[in-house]
């Protein structure tokens, strides 16, 4: 089967936003005070942030870098996070309704940038009309195979509890099945999240519908909520095929922890969220500075430790080869996201581990995503805190930091192999990787995860001298210096 992912995809430089914490712009009116933006986050707290706010930071994500803004869901949801959606067709008014998208994504495009929207389709909300129904009539509603409904409750000898009582809390803390316990299927047994039942044909005709709805709004692709727990190919397919069908360059890409290679034979999703490549370089360039038990907090990243050069080499070379170059090249690489601990909070706020981290994603095929903050050095554990409100005043930013992620990121636009090629990662020394890509290449990328300098030869993979990318100063290929904890990047000259 052919294997068509966007071309520009692999050209992308991501920007994940979470959108209640980006930018607040005062243009959308609200009745009562709000958390404090600086203050912790909490659980339920909202802060205020909206899609006008993240239209008038444009310039700065451009001087960044960017080119496309990955967004946590936007539309109507009791939840600060918005994975609790009760209503697919409008945007959040806490967030500026559908009038704020529209301008968000004139202006967005107008720049030749992209945007990229959160799908839930695997679970709706309490709130969500047709789920409202079946609680308020039962077994008339004609809604009621909308959802995985116990019978006995839907035919009114038991009470359905989506606001379960302590003796359902109970049931559910002892691990007793949200069906059981509370009369519906639920995500992970969450009371405040029914899954749908995608067996009903018209639960599939609504979900696409609603893809298909923003596609011709005009957003250019979706990130799918753990869709691997919608277990149904065909739906998938399908959804594809409409999707594509109004927009062939539509990136559809999949929150997949793990391996991913049944929705990943071109007929279903484009691509993956690369945790297996964010784990690796968690363990990797973390080293002595990682934080296992923060770390370890989301049940993905388990196996994570300290990983040699050998280890890592090794957990990189297998989820590549795990995929087509296609696939590859459209990976959504990331080192965090809103569902883990921060990159610098897992290192323990080791800034050289993150900067190492960052150029090494800028120099491996797949879409490099950056998480709001982290390039200017925000930190974070396992949400709510990892969800920090934005700190626009400049004092509080990491300039150094800034500028390493605006440089990285300016290489590998100038660097073509990094983009397009098949990287190949070789241990050069004890702790030291180098990523070279072929005999054209252009520029080899060295890291050095430990404590001491390291000097390498580099006469395997360049016939020719180099020079440092950020001296400029000529390098000798037989004697190349890494210094601890840090990386170079050897050009060609």
């Amino acid at each position: 089967m052919t294997i068509d992912t966007p071309g520009w995809v692999r050209d992308a430089i991501f920007y994940q936003i979470f959108p209640d914490r980006f930018a607040r712009s005062g243009r959308v009116k609200l009745g009562a005070e709000l958390e404090l933006w600086n203050s912790v986050p909490t659980a339920h707290g909202f802060k205020g942030g909206d899609l006008y706010g993240v239209v008038e930071q444009l310039d700065y994500l451009q001087q960044l870098g960017i080119t496309a803004i990955y967004f946590c869901p936007i539309f109507s949801s009791a939840a600060n996070h918005r994975y609790h959606t009760y209503d697919y067709l409008n945007v959040d008014p806490l967030l500026g309704g559908n009038a704020a998208l529209r301008e968000l994504l004139d202006a967005v495009h107008a720049r030749g940038m992209k945007v990229v929207l959160d799908g839930v389709f695997n679970h709706a909300s309490r709130g969500f009309w047709q789920f409202h129904h079946v609680l308020e009539n039962g077994a008339a509603s004609p809604y009621r195979d909308w959802f995985h409904f116990d019978p006995e409750r839907l035919n009114g000898h038991r009470r359905f509890e989506p606001y379960p009582s302590a003796s359902a809390e109970a049931d559910l803390a002892s691990g007793e099945g949200s069906y059981e316990a509370i009369g519906y299927g639920a995500w992970w047994n969450l009371p405040a999240l029914p899954k749908f039942n995608t067996d009903c044909p018209e639960v599939r005709e609504f979900l696409i519908d609603v893809a298909t709805h923003w596609i011709e709004f005009g957003i250019d692709g979706w990130r799918l909520d753990v869709p691997n727990e919608i277990e149904d190919d065909e739906f998938w397919r399908e959804f594809r095929r409409r999707v594509r069908a109004i927009n062939s360059d539509a990136y559809i890409v999949g929150e997949v922890w793990g391996e991913a290679k049944r929705w990943l034979q071109g007929d279903m999703w484009d691509a993956v969220m690369n945790y297996q490549i964010t784990a690796a370089s968690i363990g990797f360039f973390g080293g002595g500075s990682l934080d296992v038990e923060e770390t370890r907090r989301p049940s993905s990243f388990s196996h994570v430790k300290a990983f040699t050069a050998d280890e890592f080499v090794a957990e990189v070379n297998k989820v590549s080869a795990m995929y087509a170059p296609e696939v590859c090249e459209s990976q959504l690489n990331l080192l965090d996201s809103h569902d883990m601990p921060r990159f610098l909070t897992c290192c323990s706020g080791d800034k050289q581990a993150l900067k190492m981290a960052w150029l090494f994603l800028c120099t491996m095929p797949g879409a490099p995503c950056v998480y709001y903050g982290d390039e200017i050095g925000l930190d974070g554990r396992h949400d709510p805190d990892c969800r920090k409100g934005f700190p626009w005043n400049q004092a509080d930013w990491d300039q150094e930091l800034l500028t390493w992620y605006r440089n990285c990121i300016a290489l590998r636009k100038q660097q073509t192999a990094f983009r397009h090629e098949p990287a190949k990662l070789t241990v050069a020394a004890a702790e030291v990787v180098v990523v070279s890509h072929s005999a054209k290449d252009s520029a080899i990328a060295a890291f050095n995860s430990s404590t001491s300098a390291v000097s390498i030869s580099l006469e395997s993979y360049s016939p020719t001298p180099m020079v440092d990318w950020q001296t400029g100063d000529s390098v000798q290929n037989d004697a190349v210096v890494i210094p601890a904890r840090t990386a170079r990047v050897l050009l060609r000259s």
